[in-house]
């Protein structure tokens, strides 16, 4: 998920610009691709391994988490919500409220611990969760590489080895033939452009590693897609990419455009908002999230570019959530009317024409955000370094969003709680000269 531990926001700013300014001289065009047709709406929740599992094994990102043990600036990982033993429980809550489509991550650093060795405890394990998520009536979307893979990839330089693209090709073959029947969806590297700020940040690899790096998971990318097509023509594959106002159109030329020849549909992930009267996101680089004005308008903008820098290709919301600290907003929003909200600039978009499939609200539960457990998204509260039972508390989003769903979006008439931005830096001057409008007719979306 989108933030450079959140905390560390400017960590990835810094680390980003210049690098941006070098890849774009190299990169080529981007490429057509006609889009699958779109299927019913997906109504989806998410998580990511490393953040919910527990008992993680030795990956980049435990040897980090493990390294910085004695730090008050990361928090230990632990058992997380325990999701590795706790599934049935989460995937139950979310059939509960209506969602059809359930977005995790599988651990490549469990699935392959040492090199070619693949544990089949872990294998059958999985088995048993995505059997479970498909018992529910849910729809899978597995996600390859969420910014964590196994330790002795560390040990040969992660993803700046030469080999790294291959070796993910070999795992992303035997995870496609064994889950990648029926329905599943895949999303092949969480927000690489948040990835490569991850591993500076952690001190993996350094700024001026960012053409390579991004080589090789461009290369990689497109061998998870190769391999999910190969176990099924009809398999539908994104990478997500995190919605960064301002410069969206720069990140497209780093990563998107890049691997735009392969990808089923359009992967966003949205949070923060930027415009000429909330400039509340530079709270985030200081950890405060509290203080971060929501924005769900922003989503519409989101929405719009994408689906004009991909032209025939149906966009799907693989992220988007509103972030609390241990629970508590400053400014007292909820996350009933903030995904309402959300749900009806999603609802307006459809209306004007965009297409738009899918949306995951994330998190299912609270879970462990890169080195801190302050920082709340879940659809259910779960206290994690207080409360031994881990007990899942329901927000207001449960009952919100179970409406939402029920209903096919909020009613014709109503009216945002979150008031539209002024001028969203996202798409300067079209959003001052041709904001999103309040007033119309919506769509509505069903399951």
């Amino acid at each position: 998920m989108f933030a450079i531990s959140r905390a560390r926001l400017a960590i990835f700013a810094a680390a980003l610009t210049p690098a941006i300014i070098l890849a774009l001289l190299v990169l080529p065009a981007p490429s057509a691709k006609g889009a699958p047709i779109a299927r019913d709406f997906h109504w989806g929740v998410a998580s990511s391994g490393f953040q919910v599992e527990g008992s993680n094994p030795d990956s980049n990102w435990l040897r980090y988490v493990e390294a910085n043990q004695d730090s008050d600036d990361v928090d230990p990982v632990n058992d997380a919500v325990d999701f590795w033993n706790r599934y049935e429980e989460d995937i139950a809550n979310a059939a509960a409220m209506g969602v059809n489509t359930y977005r995790i991550s599988v651990e490549w650093a469990r699935i392959e611990p040492e090199p070619g060795h693949w544990d089949q405890a872990a294998l059958e394990h999985y088995d048993r969760i995505i059997g479970t998520i498909r018992d529910h009536g849910m729809t899978p979307m597995i996600t390859m590489v969420h910014y964590v893979y196994p330790g002795w990839l560390v040990d040969r330089g992660g993803f700046l080895d030469p080999e790294a693209p291959a070796l993910f090709g070999r795992y992303a073959e035997l995870i496609t033939q064994r889950w990648g029947d029926g329905d599943t969806m895949w999303v092949t590297f969480n927000e690489p452009l948040v990835f490569y700020g991850h591993e500076v940040e952690i001190g993996l690899i350094d700024t001026t590693d960012m053409p390579a790096f991004l080589d090789n998971v461009v290369a990689a990318h497109k061998l998870g897609y190769a391999a999910a097509h190969a176990a099924n023509p009809n398999a539908m594959v994104t990478t997500n990419e995190a919605f960064l106002p301002a410069v969206t159109g720069l990140a497209d030329r780093v990563f998107m455009d890049r691997v735009a020849d392969s990808l089923d549909y359009v992967g966003i992930d949205y949070y923060y908002g930027l415009s000429a009267d909330n400039i509340s996101a530079i709270y985030a680089a200081n950890a405060e999230f509290g203080r971060v004005r929501p924005q769900p308008d922003g989503i519409y903008e989101a929405i719009r570019h994408f689906s004009e820098a991909f032209p025939g290709l149906p966009i799907y919301i693989v992220e988007n959530g509103m972030p609390s600290v241990n629970g508590e907003r400053a400014d007292g929003a909820t996350r009933g009317d903030f995904v309402s909200d959300t749900i009806f600039w999603i609802q307006r978009a459809i209306a004007d024409g965009y297409p738009v499939i899918g949306y995951n609200h994330w998190s299912i539960t609270d879970n462990y955000e890169w080195g801190d457990y302050s920082a709340r998204f879940g659809l259910y509260r779960v206290d994690i370094l207080n409360d031994p039972t881990l007990t899942r508390q329901p927000t207001s989003g449960v009952a919100a969003y179970r409406d939402l769903i029920t209903n096919g979006g909020v009613p014709q008439g109503y009216q945002p709680v979150n008031s539209p931005a002024k001028c969203s830096a996202a798409r300067i001057p079209d959003s001052c000269l041709n904001p999103p409008q309040v007033d119309g007719p919506l769509a509505q979306i069903r399951g």
